[in-house]
């Protein structure tokens, strides 16, 4: 699922710092760590949006990760837009194709804050980190 290879590459923004530093070049915004929602910032979800899309789609290809500029204009999309208020969980994870958690009604009320709510979510359901941290 092209989607998984977006999240995919997101993540491994976390993960490699070479893969970071060479992704905030190409943006010349952020920090190039685009793994989360709360490492995802304002310039950083424009410049994903924007001209420099197809530039971003063409380098994570060189890294091993397919996927369309639409694919990821999509799920930076969502990711704003959940971020936002805009959209729940539910839409979400549907948006994103990530099944939803079993314990989601215990998981809202403990993580209060949408982006934190957003990070713990992707990291236990699709990630499968943290799953038993409490949020900070």
């Amino acid at each position: 699922m092209a989607t998984a290879q977006v999240l995919a590459f997101m993540q491994k923004t976390a993960e490699d710092a070479s893969l970071r530093d060479e992704l905030e070049a190409l943006l010349g915004v952020g920090d190039g760590n685009i793994s989360s929602a709360t490492e995802l910032d304002t310039e950083e979800l424009a410049a994903l949006k924007g001209e420099l899309a197809p530039k971003v789609v063409d380098f994570a290809n060189q890294h091993g990760f397919e996927f369309s500029t639409t694919e990821l204009i999509d799920v930076v999309d969502s990711f704003a837009q959940h971020q936002a208020g805009e959209i729940s969980d539910d839409e979400f994870s549907g948006i994103l194709g990530v099944p939803i958690n079993s314990n989601k009604a215990d998981h809202k009320a403990n993580v209060a804050n949408p982006l934190q709510r957003l990070t713990r979510y992707l990291s236990k359901t699709y990630l499968g980190i943290g799953a038993d941290e409490e949020s900070e």
